[in-house]
């Protein structure tokens, strides 16, 4: 496998040719439990997904490059045929896109995690007991209050435990580390390693977190917030431009909806149940080409170390598949943007199952959805950035290269 080849030439998509669904399952990818040596897939019964491997063709891909762990912006991007080497983009940005906050040139975004901390400030929940939305929303509310020298300040929530703070000024950069450590037992982290260039955003939000500590210091969970994705808005080329298809987007995180804005997709209203997911796919059938339908509760689980969790929550999933092979679409692709195992809570660089189905996909000999299976696919190993141009030239979608 190769991660140096050249991205799809700009004269080869064209703009006719079948319909396409990418049906995403966050985090599917996963590993092996101790006692039955079989990964949640593996454990879960997908009678739906175990006919796509059996009637199409298989495969794994990887994100991002061996052994790099993605996050979930590189990840998606990377799905809808990005390099995310290339085109860098933050996970605040992602966060303030999707809530449909318009952000400004020169705007920073900061996606927030609200967290847990003890009486000596070290962290003993990431994501504060994944608080309800409700509280996220009143919290946000008391920090949109704060007021900083020089910049305009919108603090907004997102969902459960996240939200996004947006500063509005000159002279601002992007840029800087996470204050989350990604673990607990530590304090959040400080700014470091500034360049001048970025010195007074990093004022400005050190200031901002010290002053949303105090508003929050009697919270019993929310009692502190921690950064991510400290980031201004890149130049993009569009899904359009690059691909020839009318896209939307069907999901119900903020997150997921923002990359899929950023790249040009039309963001349908929320959804997230199967049957959400369906009706919206067939409501709006007709009216695009291409469709990017995303299901987050096998992520959640996994990161929550629920091996059970994310065996029902695959099961879930399966149920999705035949809801979105009744619209008759003439490519389905079903993934994972990356693989989030229970056993280690958190993302990984495991490469993620794919299964392809097309008129013209040559069928291979696996008959199951999982890991182990779909390493011996027909499709082999290959990056996430191939999928798009696999999935347009199955629907017709590619001229030839060249005389």
């Amino acid at each position: 496998m190769s991660f140096t080849r050249p991205e799809l030439p700009d004269d080869v998509a064209t703009d006719r040719g079948g319909k396409i669904v990418l049906l995403v399952a966050d985090g599917l990818g996963g590993l092996p439990h101790p006692e039955t040596g079989l990964s949640e897939m593996e454990t879960a019964r997908t009678p739906n997904l175990d006919a796509m491997a059996t009637e199409g063709v298989t495969g794994l891909h990887v994100p991002i490059a061996p052994g790099i762990t993605p996050g979930s912006g590189p990840a998606h991007v990377a799905l809808f045929g990005y390099d995310p080497l290339r085109y860098e983009i933050g996970r605040g940005v992602l966060e303030a896109l999707g809530i449909g906050f318009e952000l400004g040139e020169g705007d920073v975004a900061v996606r927030v995690n609200f967290a847990t901390v003890d009486a000596d400030g070290r962290i003993t929940d990431r994501r504060a007991g994944r608080i309800p939305t409700e509280k996220c929303t009143e919290l946000a509310g008391r920090l949109d209050q704060i007021r900083l020298p020089g910049v305009e300040v919108f603090v907004r929530p997102v969902k459960e435990h996240r939200a996004v703070i947006v500063l509005r000024g000159k002279a601002l950069e992007g840029g800087l580390n996470d204050t989350d450590p990604q673990a607990t037992g530590v304090p959040p982290l400080t700014f470091t390693d500034v360049t001048r260039e970025q010195e007074k955003t990093a004022d400005l939000l050190s200031a901002f977190q010290g002053a949303a500590r105090e508003i929050l210091k009697d919270e019993p969970a929310a009692n502190t917030l921690t950064m991510r994705g400290i980031s201004t808005r890149p130049d993009i080329p569009t899904f359009a431009e690059r691909f020839k298809v009318r896209a939307a987007a069907i999901a119900g995180y903020p997150m997921y909806r923002g990359v899929a804005g950023l790249v040009g997709m039309d963001v349908l209203p929320p959804a997230e149940t199967p049957e959400a997911l369906g009706s919206a796919l067939a409501g709006a059938y007709d009216d695009y080409d291409f469709f990017f339908l995303h299901f987050k509760k096998t992520d959640s689980t996994g990161e929550d170390g629920d091996f059970d969790g994310k065996v029902r929550a695959t099961e879930l999933f399966d149920t999705v598949v035949p809801l979105v092979r009744a619209v008759g679409p003439d490519v389905l692709l079903v993934t994972g943007d990356h693989s989030t195992p229970a056993a280690l809570a958190s993302h990984s660089w495991h490469p993620v199952p794919v299964a392809l189905l097309a008129a013209s996909a040559r069928r291979d000999a696996v008959t199951s959805f999982g890991e182990a299976a779909c390493l011996a696919g027909g499709l082999g190993a290959i990056r996430a950035t191939d999928l798009m141009p696999i999935m347009l030239a199955h629907a017709g979608r590619l001229a030839k290269l060249g005389a």
